[in-house]
């Protein structure tokens, strides 16, 4: 079955919130996302009344999200399959900032301060997207070049479940649950795992991005808004700690925390253990060929926590 969803309300925490519908196993969900300053496709802010609220305290305003959607029979030690069949940008253009107190060059949030310089400017850039071509532009003022043109490569950067043990996170945060990774690799074609902690699973996703290098270095990707069309499975029985991502090339598994050191510990470890249940390696040799063959990417070097994926080619595995 083919679910139209249209939100009414945008979430800004992970977490077994109200859910706004259900689907089954097998279903697709087709669903519009605003960019992760909460502006719709046509640029207009959501108003404040479809903004998730918390009686006794605020919630951070950033990366809005889509759902939650409670998937029927989902339970706590199944696996949700999520299969990203289509991100369409929904509007010809993005936004990228520099920002004080934000990103991976500084020592200094709200209500902290580590250093005792300026904090770093604020400037917002404004990217031309061409999707015909695959192509974003923006202007660089202060530069010799003028401008840039860049690839696009659409992902969806927060995508994810409700947390184990009756936690909830803020919209920012990444973690065993999936969350803000910013991870590129959760893009058209691939398939997301994500471990279901809750019944229903509760899965949300939002904070679209038409490019970003390794690791958000500002903490600004090409913000945007988009129409997401994602094939939602239940693999009954089969339990996993982080999230994995499979692509016709790749086998990858993320994980999130500090220090970064921490985060590529878990998601080599949680390759490893793939290796071994599933594909039948022996725990050393399958340490010594992903030490050979794996690839690394860095999500994000700028959240609550960081976010690393470890990578293992499909094609070294047994035939």
């Amino acid at each position: 079955m083919i679910h139209r969803f249209k939100p009414k309300r945008y979430y800004h925490t992970y977490g077994p919130n109200e859910p706004a519908h259900h689907v089954k196993p097998g279903d697709t969900i087709v669903a519009t996302t605003v960019d992760a300053g909460g502006n719709d496709g046509r640029g207009d802010p959501i108003p404040d009344e479809m903004r998730q609220k918390a009686k006794g305290t605020s919630l951070s305003r950033s990366n809005p999200l889509t759902g939650p959607f409670y998937v029927d029979g989902a339970e706590p030690g199944d696996t949700l399959a999520v299969d990203i069949q289509r991100i369409m940008l929904n509007r010809d253009w993005a936004y990228s900032s520099i920002l004080p107190g934000f990103g991976s060059l500084t020592e200094e949030a709200p209500g902290r301060s580590l250093l005792l310089n300026d904090p770093l400017p604020t400037k917002r850039y404004r990217w031309t997207l061409d999707a015909e071509k695959g192509v974003g532009t923006t202007e660089l003022p202060g530069s010799k070049m003028g401008e840039a043109s860049i690839p696009l490569h659409p992902f969806i950067g927060s995508i994810g479940v409700a947390p184990r043990y009756g936690r909830v996170e803020m919209s920012l945060t990444p973690g065993e649950y999936g969350g803000n990774m910013d991870c590129v690799e959760t893009r058209e074609g691939a398939t997301l795992h994500l471990p279901v902690f809750v019944e229903g699973g509760y899965l949300v996703f939002g904070d679209v991005h038409a490019a970003q290098g390794d690791g958000e270095l500002c903490g600004v990707a090409l913000e945007t808004s988009s129409e997401i069309t994602v094939k939602v499975d239940v693999v009954k029985g089969r339990a996993i700690d982080w999230p994995r991502i499979l692509d016709d090339e790749w086998m990858m598994t993320a994980g999130s925390g500090r220090p970064l050191m921490e985060a590529y510990k878990i998601a080599h470890v949680e390759m490893v253990k793939w290796l071994c249940d599933e594909h039948g390696f022996d725990k050393w040799d399958a340490l010594q060929l992903l030490s050979q063959v794996g690839r690394c990417r860095v999500g994000n070097v700028v959240d609550p926590n960081y976010t690393v994926v470890a990578k293992y080619p499909r094609k070294y595995l047994p035939k």
